[in-house]
């Protein structure tokens, strides 16, 4: 079945079950390997805003939660260690 979430949402590969209920997480990244990716450090305006950093670079400030799949050693909570200084790895490109 296909999911009615948006084609920029982490769930958009996961499945609905019954009409009800969101099943087990599906990653819509394949493999974080075939992507070119950048190490960039976050800067203090973008502390805690991983929204404004995936606007800036993508266009989009949904696509936030790509910065925590690429970077799942380092960004245990997505929003709270997005903290000025810390080195990342981001894809070039992400839609």
């Amino acid at each position: 079945m296909s999911t009615e979430y948006r084609s920029d949402s982490v769930y958009r590969t996961t499945e609905i079950k019954n009409n009800r209920y969101l099943d087990v997480l599906e990653s819509p990244i394949d493999d974080i390997n075939n992507y070119n990716t950048l190490t960039i450090i976050i800067k203090n305006k973008y502390q805690y805003r991983p929204d404004m950093l995936a606007y800036e670079l993508y266009g989009n400030a949904k696509l936030w939660w790509v910065f925590a799949m690429f970077n799942q050693d380092k960004l245990n909570d997505p929003i709270m260690d997005f903290v000025g200084g810390l080195e990342i790895q981001v894809p070039e490109k992400f839609s």
